[in-house]
């Protein structure tokens, strides 16, 4: 249970009240009311909590010290600007943006998000059964968020199945946009770590300077293996022992399938493994339907210019019961997700204040 606690030396914020939660101070507006805290990670800790003036559960995600590291600092002004833009069903909602006391010195970040029960990652990992009707569901709504995202010019780069949230009645909802970027192509973000390793493309693996929408759609197929089997497909413990696990089942490719690798050093790795002709996809998940095998198995393709696209995926005959093209409108405007990686502390902190005022017109005035 969250604890109301005094503020710190006394001084007290007109419009906020202060709770404990796992040994953190939230600072918050009143009309949110702190139920209990619900998960912790790399970039805060996140509480659920009532809106008083709706009823409404929210989630509510502190970031704490968020200027420490420039890169988080980035991370969080490329969420919110997404997330400001993007509205669709299988794309977890902001709701507020809490507004600090302080323009020019404000520390912490807080965020509101639509409450969702638990996660993928969850749900994989509970004793819980999983039927056909379940993993085609819960891939339909992947797909369909993704198309949205992926129409928006956006490649997610971290889909995994903790960023993947859902709700009691299973319904998924994508989350968690700190690495997005818009796909444009060429430009310094190509380069830099981005997916983590068990979901990551064989194009990241190996370094290729240009990769697009289809990074996604690998890790999609990851996420859809791990719904089959209840296990990830790829658990590698660095990147070459990664890319071992991958070719040890899908098998040596031929010259034809690694003639995207634009990395010598990289393709010489490649050619240097052991031959093995790979596993068929459907001895691994033999109570699969052998439509999600056909479906998977054209995720999971090494050369991304083979790989099958969000669209086709949607189109393909395992998702039929579910598919309606005309349902599926794309994202009004392309959005540009381009920030200037070098900015410093004080336009980062103007950047994101100016986001807050998005969701606090009255406070604009006062600015």
């Amino acid at each position: 249970m969250a604890m109301l606690v005094d503020p710190p030396n006394g001084v007290g914020n007109q419009g906020k009240h202060y709770y404990s939660m796992w040994q953190t101070l939230f600072e918050i507006d009143t009309k949110y009311v702190p139920i209990k805290p619900i998960g912790r990670g790399a970039y805060g800790i996140v509480c659920s909590s009532i809106n008083r003036e709706t009823n409404e559960k929210v989630a509510i995600k502190k970031i704490h010290n968020v200027f420490d590291n420039r890169v988080d600092a980035l991370r969080t002004l490329r969420e919110l600007k997404l997330l400001r833009h993007i509205r669709h069903e299988n794309v977890i909602a902001l709701k507020d943006i809490m507004m600090p006391a302080h323009r020019r010195t404000f520390r912490d970040v807080y965020l509101v998000y639509e409450l969702m029960d638990t996660d993928l990652h969850q749900i994989i990992k509970s004793s819980q059964a999983l039927s056909n009707d379940h993993c085609q569901y819960f891939l339909f709504q992947l797909l369909r968020g993704l198309k949205y995202i992926h129409s928006a010019n956006i490649l997610h780069r971290d889909l995994k199945p903790g960023n993947l949230l859902v709700n009691a009645n299973c319904e998924l909802k994508i989350c968690d946009f700190g690495l997005a970027r818009t796909s444009s192509g060429k430009g310094q973000f190509m380069t830099e770590y981005v997916v983590t390793r068990w979901y990551r493309a064989p194009e990241l693996l190996l370094c290729c300077d240009n990769y697009d929408t289809s990074i996604d759609v690998w890790s999609v197929g990851c996420i859809f293996a791990e719904l089959l089997g209840r296990k990830p497909i790829f658990p590698g413990t660095e990147c070459l022992n990664q890319l071992k696990l991958i070719v040890n089942i899908l098998g040596t490719m031929s010259d034809a399938d690694i003639g995207f690798i634009d990395n010598p050093k990289a393709r010489k790795y490649i050619k240097s493994l052991p031959y093995t002709p790979g596993v068929p996809l459907g001895n691994l998940y033999p109570m699969a339907n052998p439509l999600a095998i056909d479906l998977l198995q054209k995720m999971l393709v090494f050369d991304p210019s083979k790989r099958i696209s969000v669209t086709e995926a949607l189109e393909h005959p395992y998702m039929s019961p579910l598919y309606d093209p005309s349902a599926n409108p794309p994202a009004e405007v392309p959005i540009d997700l381009d920030i200037d990686e070098n900015l410093g502390e004080d336009l980062i902190r103007e950047m994101i204040w100016k986001e807050m005022l998005y969701y606090h017109p009255e406070a604009s005035a006062n600015t």
